[in-house]
C-alpha cells in the first residue's frame, strides 16, 4: 500500500515538473515576441522619424539651396514691362530630362533679399500679380531632392506709362486718398549711396540730358535733397513708424490727416500725404509728409519724405527731401530706378 501511494506521489510530482516547465517555456515565448513587437515599434517609429527628418530637410534645402552647378532652364512669357494690378503669367522649361523631377518657384523682393518659396507655383507653371522689382524663379528637383535645373531670376517692372503725373501734371479730381499700407515695409535711404560715389552715373546722366546743369550742380542739388542722419525707417499697417537715427531709435503711431495739392514754381505740382503723431516717444515728429509721385492708392515703390513739428512749415519746405528705397534693394536696383525718371 505503502509502496503504491510512494509511486502515485511521485507520478504526481513529474507531472507537476512537466507543467511548470511548459508554463515557463510559454512565458519565455511570450517574452521574446513582445521584445519582437517592442524592437518592430521601436524601428517603425524611428523610420517615420527619419521620413519626418527627410522631410524637413527638404523643404529647408528648397528654400535656402544656391544652385550654381544646376542645369540651364528658361522661363517663358516674360515680359519687359508689366502695369498695375497685371498678372504675371510663366513657364519654366529646360532641356535637362526631367523624369519624375518637380519645379519649385521662388521669389524676393529684391537682389539683397532672402528667397521664399512663391505661393503662384503650379508644376513648371506661375501666376501672380506683378510687384515692382520683385525677382522670380524656378528650380526643378529629382525624387532625391537634388537639383537638376535652376532658372536666371527674372525681375519684374511696373511701368503704368504715367509720366505726366510723374512729373507732376494731373487734375484735381484724380488725386485720391491713401492708407498708411502704401508706404508699409522697410526702407533705407539713399544718402550713404550718394557719399560713397555710387549714384555719380545718375547725376551724369541727367547733366548729359541738361541745358544748363552740370555734374557738379547736380551733386549740389542732390545732397542737399538726401541729407539726412535716418538710415533707416520702418513702417506698419497699423501706422507705427521707427525710426533709426545714428545710434538711436525712437517710435510713433500716426494717423491719417488728408493731403495737400502744392504748385511749384516750375509750373508743375505735387502732392503731400500727411501723417499725424498719435502718441510716440519724445523724439518722434509731430507729423510726417510723403512724396513718391504717386497720387492714388498704389504701394510705393521709393519715397521722399518730410518730418517735422510744424505742418505748414513743412509744407513749404522743397530743398530738403530724404529718399528711401526698400531695404532688399540693391545698390543697382537704385540707380536703375533713378535713371528710368
Amino acid at each position: 500500500m505503502s509502496k503504491k501511494l510512494l509511486r502515485s506521489s511521485g507520478i504526481v510530482f513529474v507531472a507537476l515538473m512537466l507543467a511548470s516547465c511548459q508554463d515557463s517555456a510559454a512565458d519565455e515565448e511570450d517574452t521574446e515576441s513582445e521584445e519582437v513587437e517592442t524592437a518592430a515599434t521601436e524601428e517603425t517609429t524611428e523610420d517615420k522619424e527619419a521620413t519626418e527628418e527627410g522631410e524637413h530637410d527638404h523643404d529647408h534645402d528648397h528654400e535656402s539651396e544656391e544652385n550654381a552647378e544646376a542645369g540651364d532652364a528658361e522661363i517663358e512669357g516674360f515680359i519687359d514691362h508689366y502695369h498695375t494690378g497685371d498678372t504675371v503669367e510663366l513657364t519654366a522649361t529646360t532641356e535637362e530630362d526631367e523624369g519624375d523631377g518637380h519645379w519649385h518657384w521662388y521669389i524676393r523682393g529684391g537682389e539683397e533679399g532672402e528667397w521664399e518659396e512663391a505661393d503662384g507655383g503650379d508644376g513648371d507653371t506661375f501666376e501672380a500679380e506683378a510687384v515692382n522689382h520683385q525677382q522670380i524663379k524656378a528650380t526643378l528637383y529629382d525624387d532625391d531632392h537634388e537639383v537638376i535645373s535652376e532658372t536666371e531670376p527674372v525681375t519684374v517692372i511696373i511701368d503704368d506709362h504715367d509720366g505726366d503725373v510723374y512729373e507732376g501734371y494731373f487734375d484735381d479730381e484724380d488725386v485720391e486718398d491713401r492708407d498708411i499700407s502704401d508706404w508699409a515695409g522697410e526702407w533705407k535711404s539713399v544718402y550713404p549711396y550718394f557719399q560713397e560715389g555710387e549714384l555719380d552715373e545718375v547725376f551724369e546722366h541727367r547733366a548729359e540730358e541738361s541745358d544748363d546743369m552740370s555734374v557738379e550742380d547736380y551733386e549740389a542739388y542732390y545732397e542737399t535733397g538726401y541729407a539726412t542722419s535716418v538710415d533707416n525707417i520702418e513702417i506698419t499697417e497699423d501706422g507705427e513708424f521707427t525710426f533709426h537715427d545714428d545710434d538711436e531709435t525712437y517710435s510713433g503711431t500716426y494717423d491719417y490727416d488728408g493731403y495737400e495739392i502744392l504748385e511749384y514754381e516750375a509750373g508743375n505740382r505735387g502732392v503731400r500725404y500727411i501723417f499725424e503723431l498719435d502718441e510716440g516717444d519724445d523724439d518722434a515728429p509731430q507729423n510726417i509728409q510723403f512724396s513718391d509721385h504717386i497720387i492714388a492708392p498704389q504701394p510705393s515703390s521709393h519715397f521722399h519724405i518730410y518730418w517735422g513739428d510744424d505742418r505748414d512749415e513743412l509744407l513749404d519746405e522743397v530743398d530738403h527731401w530724404p529718399t528711401y528705397y526698400p531695404v532688399d534693394w540693391s545698390v543697382d536696383q537704385i540707380v536703375d530706378d533713378l535713371l528710368l525718371h
